[in-house]
């Protein structure tokens, strides 16, 4: 072969390189992340690249996890097993914590021992209680501690929806404020031994404590270098999708976490083999130049749409096949394509993979007068934030006596988006008898902190005018610091508190909310018995050293807290006052996570009146919509089999309900009256 031959080959394959993404491409790259707004497909574009670079790379390991609490790696694969050099881990974030307490629980005494004024039964009871919540900072560390041993190639992660990946990739600061609580507890034993015998030799505690912060500092450096990190964004050309997305890419900037490229999913083109009568391609060409606009600085990659739903390893390993930049597909409708029809007989009738206004089969009852808080439930990207907006202006529009407020407590909030007008930490006025709120969960806390330091300070500035000393200093930074090691998702819970606060205003009578997808609502709903669990502990420290511990104003903040949280935990097993709507999508993954939510549930005791099962395809002549719309059929009857308390209530595809009217029609066919 001559030298021009061979420099051709080698164009050749530099040229098909240029095609695909870097991601799928060899490199240095030890930690590959997807994420993205639930229901993007993050679990299927990150276990099919996976699956090519395990293909690529047959002779090296990889690793497949999932941080999401609701995993869906196992679904995804749907029984196919990955080839051997694969290996797949749905991480189990209560396990790591065991194992975690049970190498390290007695060191992380012992620095309690030495650096506190309390007790060996205070610090067990605290220690307890603190832990909880770590667990999924635990995992993460571990996937990250696997990706720098090299023990894998690449360690593929399919993250939680946007607002808990976030607060993930934030691990390095709340480790550090961990340690830093820890550290300062070790600072007076370091000080004593100096004094009295010259010198401070560490111990295994100490070592424990340096060692942990070298990891947490090795993980800081490994999110942050984009020779060794890339974190792939995942969209779709749907207006709510890319609002959050945009939000997303601006927080992994600030983050400095390493985004080069973003896949945008399903996307449906001119050439994609739909019939002109199909309203997909009319419906995603505009936002595909909206998402142009919204990324110049970043690459952008397009997968077509594919039927039936991308599950199994055949089908994963063909998923990227058809990947090419945004600027290299036409998003255009299909020549001769009609207006939509504008009645009900004409959608009915077929010819339409989306209705052009809602349709709904087997609307539900108004929920009754008395119902005071209503959850809307289900996996990311399903429409929970549609359906409980659409809900609560249906509500205030049937019970005139009553107010209504609408309010989010998902990290990622989006009822801005939905409902087209900008929607903060304080309440808005939709109507006159609708507001809304996106609670900032973080802000309450960061208030709770704030007053707690300023008590905090205001006791030691009074103890040093009369006592002084070195070990007053020593225990200051010991008690101003205690907060750090409050349990994580403490937050969530002060501003699901907030509601009861408003409750017993008065201001409000029924309260819609938005939640967190699956896995962190589940937990949401666990944490107001371990955060009262928490308080109780706190309390009786605070009483037991009032006279080392003396914080009166937040004692009041806690005490408030502890109240809403019984009133709380009271309200959401009274079936007659509270109730929880699951809200689904016709695939096989979104069936077993609604399958397991149910589950919960009910163990939990909580009132479930409604399975709203969304965007649903209605027959048409579309024959590439048509396989979807039979696969659909199928899983709709599945999901009536499981819930049997009333028909499940199907909601079709209709033009994006964005924007009050649209929410107000949707909320008046959701609904019988």
């Amino acid at each position: 072969m001559s030298r021009t031959q061979t420099n051709s080959g080698l164009a050749c394959r530099r040229a098909a390189l240029r095609d695909q993404p870097a991601f799928l491409q060899p490199g240095e790259i030890r930690l590959l992340l997807f994420g993205g707004k639930g229901g993007v497909g993050k679990t299927t574009c990150a276990t099919a690249a996976a699956l090519h670079l395990a293909r690529l790379f047959p002779d090296q390991d990889h690793l497949l996890a999932s941080t999401d609490p609701a995993h869906s790696l196992e679904d995804c694969l749907a029984g196919t097993m990955p080839p051997p050099n694969l290996q797949v881990r749905e991480l189990d974030a209560q396990e790591n914590l065991r194992r975690f307490k049970a190498a390290h629980v007695g060191h992380l005494r012992q620095i309690a021992q030495r650096g506190t004024f309390l007790d060996d039964d205070d610090i067990s009871r605290l220690l307890d209680l603190s832990l909880p919540g770590l667990d999924e900072l635990m995992a993460f560390t571990e996937l990250a501690a696997l990706a720098e041993s090299r023990s894998y190639a690449c360690v593929i992660v399919d993250t939680a929806p946007t607002g808990h990946t976030l607060r993930l990739l934030e691990l390095p600061d709340v480790l550090r404020k961990w340690l830093g609580a820890l550290d300062a507890m070790l600072a007076k034993h370091r000080w004593m031994a100096k004094l009295y015998s010259g010198r401070h030799r560490p111990d295994d505690a100490e070592r424990f404590l340096d060692e942990f912060a070298a990891t947490v500092e090795s993980l800081a450096s490994l999110l942050t270098d984009p020779h060794r990190c890339c974190f792939v964004p995942v969209t779709l050309a749907e207006p709510l999708v890319t609002d959050e997305t945009v939000r997303l890419v601006q927080a992994l900037e600030g983050l400095g976490i390493p985004v080069r490229e973003i896949v945008v999913n399903c996307a449906c083109s001119s050439a994609l083999g739909c019939s002109p009568s199909c309203q997909a391609p009319h419906q995603q060409a505009e936002e595909m130049r909206r998402i142009r606009a919204a990324f110049p600085g970043y690459r952008l990659w397009s997968v077509p749409f594919q039927a039936p739903e991308v599950r199994g390893v055949p089908q994963l390993t063909a998923f990227w096949d058809g990947v090419c930049g945004v600027e290299s597909r036409e998003f255009r409708a299909a020549d001769g394509a009609p207006e939509p029809p504008d009645d009900a007989d004409s959608q009915a009738s077929g010819g339409w993979a989306c209705a052009p206004s809602p349709w709904v089969e087997h609307p539900a009852g108004v929920p009754a007068m008395e119902a005071c808080l209503l959850f809307f439930a289900g996996k990311g990207g399903v429409g929970k934030t549609t359906l409980a907006s659409a809900t609560a202006l249906r509500l205030a529009q049937v019970y005139r006596e009553r107010q209504v407020l609408l309010f989010s407590v998902d990290p990622a909030h989006s009822l801005s988006d939905c409902l087209g007008t900008t929607v903060g930490p304080s309440a808005v006025r939709l109507n006159d008898r609708l507001s809304a709120i996106e609670i900032d969960a973080a802000g309450k806390f960061a208030d709770l902190k704030r007053q707690y330091a300023e008590d905090v300070e205001q006791f030691f500035d009074r103890l040093t005018g009369s006592a002084g000393g070195l070990d007053v200093a020593f225990d200051r930074d010991v008690v101003e610091r205690i907060m750090d090691l409050s349990p994580p998702g403490i937050d969530e819970v002060m501003a699901l508190a907030q509601v009861i606060q408003f409750l017993e205003a008065g201001e409000y009578d029924t309260f819609v909310c938005d939640t967190a997808p699956t896995g962190h609502l589940i937990r949401l709903l666990e944490l107001p018995a371990l955060v009262q669990r928490w308080l109780g502990v706190l309390f009786g420290l605070l009483l037991k050293y009032k006279r080392v511990l003396r914080v009166p104003r937040v004692s009041e903040l806690l005490v408030t807290l502890s109240k809403q949280l019984k009133t709380l935990r009271a309200l959401l097993v009274d079936s007659h006052k509270t109730s929880l709507h699951v809200v689904t999508i016709p695939t096989e993954m979104a069936f077993a996570e609604t399958c397991d939510l149910l589950a919960v549930c009910r163990q939990a005791g909580v009132h479930v009146p409604t399975l709203f099962v969304n965007m649903v395809r209605p027959a048409g002549a579309c024959p590439v919509c048509d396989v979807l719309t039979q696969q659909e059929a199928g899983i709709c009857e599945k999901l009536g089999a499981i819930f049997k308390d009333a028909p499940p209530v199907v909601v079709y595809r209709s033009a994006p309900p964005r924007g009050l009217v649209r929410l107000t029609e949707l909320g008046q066919a959701l609904y019988r009256t």
